[in-house]
C-alpha cells in the first residue's frame, strides 16, 4: 500500500490558491474597466474674475469634468492626445492668469503686463470653449479635426511661454536685486568719469587766460614800447618805498587787471592812502604791462613799486630749492607731460598739478625778509582779494613774537593740518600734530623781526628740500607754510579775512558785508565767465572802466 506523501500534497494546495488567487485578480480587473474616469474639459464660463485665482483654482473653477471609459480613451490615440493639448492650453491659463494677478499687486508696469496676461488667459479659456463640443463628444475624433485643434494651441502656448520667459526678470526679487545692483555700478562708473572730466575741464577754464585780460595785457605793453619815456624808472628809488612806519602790501601777481583791482580796493578804503605804500612783483613778460597799469592814475598819493621777480638776484637755484627741483626731469615730466591720464588721476588734488605751483611769484612770500629788508612788518595780499575796509589796525596788532598773523580755517575735522601732509611718514608724524588747526594764505600779516629771529626761511628751505619727491606733502604754498609757521602764527579774528568766494555759493552776506577782506579763492575767479554772479559785483566795482585800454578790451561791468 502505497503512502501519501505530505510534501506533495502541500504543493498541491499551494497550487490551488494562485489559481483562485488568479481567478479574483482577473474579476477585479473587469470590474475595473466597467468603471468609468474623468478627463478635465473647460466650462462655458468667461469670467474675468477668474484670472485672479491661483493657478489650481483658476484650473478646476474653469472646467468639469466629463466621464470617459478608459477602454474608449485607450482605444483612441487621437482622444488621448487631444486629451493632453487641452491639459496644455488649461496649465498655460491658469499660469498667465497668475501672473496678472500679481503683477496687479506689485503695480509692477502693472498697465502693461497685467493687461497682456489677462489678455492671453481670456484666449486660451475662449480657445478651449470654442472645441469644447468635440471634446466632450463620445464619437471617435479624426486625424484632421485635432490636428486643427494642435496649430490653433500652439501659437498661442509659444507666445504665453515668451510672455513668461521676458517676465520672469520682473518677478523674480533677488535677479532684479542683482540687475541694480549692476546698474549702480554702471552709474557710478558713469559718475566717475564725469566727475574727472568736469575736473578737468574746470581747471583749464579756471587758469586758463581770458580773451579781454590777454588784450589787455598787450595793449599796455604795446603802450610802454611806443611811449618808452614815460615809464622809465627814476634813478634813485622814492624813500617811502623802504620807510618802515608807513604801511607795506606786498602783492605778487602776473594778473594786471587783478593787481590794479587789489591796490584799487585798499586805497579807497583807506583813511590815509598817502601812507600806504604797494610792492606789485610780477614776471618779466608782463612788467611792461604792469608798470604802464600803474602810472596811468594818481591812487590818492599811494606809493607803488613795480619789479619783476628776476629783479631779486639772490633768487637762484643754488639757492632757491624750488629753482633746482625744476630742473629735475621727473618733476617736469609729472607736470608738462601731455597726457590726460596724468591730470586726472587723482581728483581730489588735481589742482596741485598745475605749474603755478612751482612758479617763483606763488613762493616769494617766504622771502619776504630778504626782498624788503629794511622793514618791520608787511602784510602779504593774493591777487585774487579785495580790500573793504581800512586795514592800518593790523599794524597796532600785538603778535606776541609770533611771525604770521592769519585767519584759522579749521572747523570740526576739516582744514586740520592732517589733510595738508603725510602724517604716515616719520617725519611728519613725530614733529606736528595731525589735529592742528590750519590757516589761510590770501591775507597774512607777517612780522619781519620776528620772522628773522626765528629763521622760518630756513626752516622753509629745509622742509622743501626733504619734499622733493613729494612725500611730505602735495606740491603748493599752503603745507611748507603750515609747516614752517608751525608754532609762530598768531590767529586773527574771521572778520579779517572771509574765504570762498571763488567756489562756495552759500556764504552770507552779511558776513562778506562785515569783512575787512573777501578772498575769491577757488577755481570761479571774477575775471572768468565761470565766476559767480552773487560775488561778481564785489569785485568789478574795483575794475578801472574809464581807463581806455580796458573798455578796447570788452571787459564786461
Amino acid at each position: 500500500m502505497a503512502i501519501p506523501n505530505p510534501k506533495v500534497k502541500r504543493n498541491a494546495a499551494i497550487r490551488r490558491f494562485f489559481v483562485v488567487l488568479l481567478a479574483v485578480s482577473v474579476a477585479i480587473i473587469f470590474l475595473i474597466l466597467s468603471l468609468t474616469d474623468t478627463a478635465p474639459e473647460v466650462s462655458g464660463k468667461e469670467d474675468e474674475g477668474l484670472l485672479s485665482l491661483p493657478p489650481s483654482d483658476l484650473y478646476s473653477s474653469g472646467l468639469h469634468f466629463v466621464r470617459r471609459s478608459v477602454l474608449a480613451v485607450r482605444s483612441d490615440p487621437l482622444r488621448s492626445r487631444a486629451e493632453l493639448i487641452r491639459k496644455q492650453v488649461g496649465d498655460h491659463a491658469a499660469v498667465a492668469g497668475a501672473y496678472a494677478s500679481f503683477a496687479r499687486r506689485l503695480k509692477l508696469e502693472s498697465s502693461k503686463q497685467a493687461r497682456l496676461f489677462a489678455e492671453l488667459a481670456r484666449n486660451l479659456s475662449l480657445l478651449l470653449a470654442a472645441h469644447r463640443p468635440f471634446l466632450e463628444s463620445a464619437a471617435p475624433l479624426d486625424e484632421a479635426t485635432v490636428r486643427g485643434f494642435e496649430r490653433g494651441v500652439k501659437d498661442r502656448i509659444r507666445a504665453a511661454r515668451l510672455l513668461i520667459a521676458d517676465a520672469k526678470e520682473s518677478f523674480d526679487n533677488q535677479l532684479k536685486i542683482q540687475k541694480l545692483k549692476d546698474t549702480i555700478f554702471a552709474v557710478n562708473e558713469q559718475l566717475s568719469k564725469a566727475k574727472k572730466a568736469g575736473a578737468f575741464s574746470s581747471l583749464i577754464a579756471a587758469k586758463s587766460i581770458p580773451k579781454s585780460l590777454h588784450c589787455l595785457a598787450m595793449r599796455l605793453m604795446e603802450e610802454r614800447i611806443a611811449h618808452t619815456d614815460r615809464y622809465v624808472d627814476p634813478p634813485t628809488p622814492p624813500p617811502e618805498l623802504e620807510d618802515p612806519k608807513l604801511y607795506h602790501y606786498a602783492i605778487f601777481s602776473d594778473n594786471v587787471l587783478a593787481a590794479s583791482v587789489v591796490v584799487n580796493s585798499a586805497v579807497r578804503n583807506a583813511r590815509e592812502p598817502w601812507k600806504h605804500v604797494f610792492h606789485v612783483v610780477t614776471d618779466r613778460m608782463n612788467l611792461g604791462a604792469m608798470q604802464v597799469m600803474f602810472r596811468m592814475k594818481d591812487y590818492s598819493g599811494a606809493h607803488i613799486e613795480v619789479k619783476a621777480v628776476e629783479d631779486y638776484k639772490f633768487l637762484n637755484s643754488s639757492y632757491v630749492p624750488v629753482l633746482r627741483q625744476l630742473e629735475s626731469a621727473n618733476l617736469q615730466r609729472f607736470y608738462f607731460e601731455n597726457k590726460l591720464e596724468n591730470a586726472t588721476k587723482d581728483t581730489t588734488n588735481m589742482k596741485f598739478r598745475n605749474p603755478k605751483y612751482l612758479s617763483m611769484l606763488n613762493h616769494l612770500r617766504f622771502y619776504l625778509p630778504e626782498m624788503y629788508p629794511k622793514l618791520h612788518r608787511i602784510l602779504f595780499l593774493d591777487d585774487d582779494v579785495v580790500v573793504q575796509r581800512d586795514l592800518t589796525a593790523l599794524w597796532k596788532i600785538d603778535m606776541d613774537g609770533k611771525v604770521n598773523g592769519a585767519v584759522e580755517t579749521c572747523f570740526g575735522s576739516f582744514h586740520r593740518y592732517t589733510q595738508y601732509m603725510n602724517f604716515s611718514h616719520p617725519l611728519i608724524k613725530e614733529k606736528f600734530n595731525p589735529n592742528a588747526c590750519g590757516w589761510a594764505y590770501g591775507m597774512n600779516f607777517f612780522d619781519l623781526d620776528a620772522w628773522r629771529k626765528e629763521k622760518c626761511t630756513e626752516q622753509y628751505h629745509y622742509w622743501q628740500n626733504l619734499n622733493e619727491n613729494r612725500t611730505l606733502w602735495k606740491l603748493g604754498t599752503l603745507p611748507p607754510g603750515l609747516i614752517t609757521f608751525y608754532s609762530t602764527t598768531k590767529p586773527l579774528d574771521k572778520s579779517w579775512h572771509v574765504l570762498g568766494l571763488g567756489y562756495n555759493p552759500s556764504i552770507s552776506m552779511e558776513e562778506i558785508k562785515n569783512a575787512a577782506v573777501v578772498h575769491f579763492n577757488g577755481n570761479m575767479k571774477p575775471w572768468l565767465d565761470i565766476a559767480m554772479n552773487q560775488f561778481r559785483h564785489l569785485w568789478t566795482k574795483y575794475v578801472d572802466y574809464d581807463l581806455e585800454f580796458v573798455r578796447q578790451c570788452n571787459f564786461a561791468a
